[in-house]
């Protein structure tokens, strides 16, 4: 999420003419600044971008976000024609963009993902949520902005995709359409801080040195983020060592941060915080459509799971999207590639032309037919080409298990020989990097990277499949099913799924377009499709966390975000296993102590038993689809 405040400002050149956008737009459009009071009286600021065409009624677009709104000036237009606004504002809707409550120039106290208050009374200054801030903005714009339909759509990418999905709670009847985009959902099981309740520490640190800063006065600017002293990444979270110390970094006035060390465990206050828990809140006439990328470090999870949570519980028209892209990729860029991957067409732009403008234009404009948008669009990487389907996971999955070979193989049959195991030790003194390259910004590329430099560890462990004589097709949620035996009381697991290219692989640049323009030996190239962490003490219960029990085998089975792929003929698939990936992750002491306030002289090592035979079988298990 804190990578992506970029996309608030000017990105990658959308349009084909900026100069000749900029000036359409400042002589079509015209720029209102109001403050619009909510039921409690605090005012957020609001920027309007109306056509000055008054012949027609017109729909609404809004975008609320803890991400600025600037410029801020009645004279000064944002650089929509840097992204795809511009293809709404031809069509002629009214954008309008909305400080929320506690940031920048609007009003009020800002509280991180805040907890949705069901039942509340319209006009109730007691209870007071996102969703009901959407709600009194609404009702504002469609009674006070000029030549309006009467419809209202929202949308947002990342923390602004959290208030999309609260905007979809709000129940106003002029909403009729709403895309929460790389939502934030749940940021203890799967987004943004944790995943599986291990802590983020980079993307945690990194975001909220800045923007976990209390705001004094109201302000245009944001805060200034934390000064490193290095730009190694990998150097200095492991010279800060424990979280305590980075806790002292950050200072005692960063609320949410000292909240998070607050709550090790997903007790109550974190569960407050999921923003699936409330969706059957979501009216029938409100359609929905989640959007996500495949390789999104950020929200991942939330894409999905948010996806699954509406269809379980709204009973409304919920649409999801999935594309080849890192967080926020399908609204900046082409999305033709990713680091060294490449996906043989502009995907970004296919998306919007073909499902985001036409979903929007049939709710709010009645335009197309949006019978036309499948239920799940999901672009598949490998075959490189999208799939609509009529639900997701697909009908026709088949959940088969890979079986981990003590030598080192994959097959589909189990092991048959007793007592066997593959061992690693893993170091806390020296963790798995996530990438081969010295970094100081963490980046998006390392979601598809090469993993050979992982490989050649001795604290990784691999396990791969002969070449395919078939095209193998992934689709839905991956589950790693190991059965551990551990030197210490604790340890995380992470799984890696991998896609390796021949020996002799090369990309042609007329189907698979041009790449980033960087030469890199493709041949054998170990890619990156899936990988996850799970926090050991949580295998039974991420609210009451167990030890291990020292050399005993103890299964942890866990969920990895889904997968759309497809691993084609002559390639292979590969597993790694491992215990740190480090700075993405922070280290586990490997002692079951609290890693929140643990010291130095906690981290110790531990010599870590994978087994492999025929009463504990670890496997992997793929939903895997027919391929055509």
């Amino acid at each position: 999420m804190g990578i992506f405040l970029l996309v608030v400002a000017p990105l990658a050149v959308w349009g084909q003419n900026t100069a000749a956008d900029s000036a359409w737009l400042t002589t079509h459009y015209f720029k209102k600044e109001v403050y619009i009071t909510m039921r409690d009286g605090k005012r957020l600021f609001t920027a309007i971008y109306s056509p000055m065409d008054g012949s027609s009624k017109h729909p609404i677009l809004l975008n609320r976000s803890p991400y600025s709104v600037a410029p801020y000036s009645p004279n000064q237009y944002k650089a929509f024609w840097n992204g795809p606004y511009m293809a709404y504002l031809r069509e002629g809707y009214i954008i309008a963009l909305q400080d929320v409550r506690g940031k920048f120039m609007s009003e009020g106290e800002f509280v991180d993902v805040r907890p949705y208050i069901p039942n509340k009374k319209v006009g109730s200054p007691l209870a007071i949520d996102e969703s009901s801030d959407t709600y009194d903005t609404i009702d504002w714009l469609v009674k006070n902005t000029k030549n309006n339909n009467g419809k209202v759509g929202v949308w947002g990418i990342s923390y602004p995709g959290f208030y999309a999905t609260e905007a979809a709670l709000c129940g106003h009847p002029a909403l009729k359409a709403v895309s929460p985009q790389a939502p934030v959902t749940d940021w203890f099981m799967g987004d943004d801080f944790h995943h599986n309740g291990a802590f983020m520490e980079m993307d945690a640190f990194s975001f909220y040195s800045g923007f976990g800063k209390k705001r004094r006065v109201l302000t245009d600017k944001p805060a200034a983020g934390f000064q490193y002293y290095t730009s190694d990444n990998y150097k200095f979270y492991l010279e800060q060592g424990p979280l305590k110390s980075l806790a002292i970094l950050m200072g005692d006035t960063m609320q949410f941060w000292n909240d998070m060390y607050y709550h090790p465990n997903y007790d109550q206050w974190w569960k407050a915080r999921n923003a699936r828990s409330t969706v059957q809140n979501i009216p029938k006439k409100v359609a929905t459509l989640e959007v996500g990328g495949l390789y999104d470090a950020e929200d991942c999870y939330g894409a999905w799971n948010l996806y699954r949570a509406i269809e379980e519980k709204a009973g409304n028209n919920n649409k999801l999207v999935m594309g080849p892209w890192s967080h926020g990729g399908w609204a900046r860029g082409t999305g033709e590639y990713l680091g060294n991957v490449r996906f043989g067409s502009e995907t970004a732009k296919w998306y919007q032309q073909n499902v985001e403008q036409p979903f929007f234009d049939y709710y709010l404009l009645g335009k197309g037919n949006a019978k036309k948008i499948a239920e799940a669009t999901i672009f598949f990487s490998g075959s490189n080409k999208w799939k609509q389907f009529s639900k997701w996971p697909p009908k026709d999955v088949a959940e088969t298990k890979m079986m981990l070979q003590p030598e080192g193989k994959i097959s589909a049959y189990p092991p048959t020989a007793h007592n066997k195991y593959v061992e690693y030790t893993s170091d806390p003194a020296k963790p798995v990097p996530y990438t081969a390259d010295v970094q100081f910004a963490r980046g998006a590329d390392y979601m598809t990277d090469d993993q050979r430099f992982a490989a050649r560890r001795p604290d990784v462990i691999v396990f791969q499949t002969d070449s395919l004589k078939d095209d193998v097709t992934v689709a839905g949620p991956v589950i790693a099913d190991l059965f551990a035996a551990i030197s210490t009381t604790d340890a995380d697991f992470v799984v890696k799924l991998i896609d390796v290219f021949p020996d002799k692989f090369a990309y042609n640049d007329t189907v698979d377009g041009k790449g980033n323009g960087k030469a890199y030996q493709m041949s054998a190239y170990q890619m990156l499709v899936r990988g996850e962490v799970m926090r050991g003490r949580y295998r039974n219960s991420f609210e009451k966390p167990e030890a291990f029990v020292p050399v005993k085998i103890t299964e942890v089975k866990y969920q990895l975000p889904d997968v759309a792929h497809t691993f084609k003929k002559g390639h292979r698939i590969m597993v790694q296993i491992q215990s740190s990936w480090f700075p993405l992750v922070d280290r586990n002491p490997q002692q079951f102590v609290n890693i929140y306030n643990c010291n130095k002289i906690d981290f110790v090592p531990s010599d870590i038993k994978i087994y492999c035979d025929a009463e504990h079988a670890s496997n992997i298990i793929l939903p895997i689809i027919p391929s055509p």
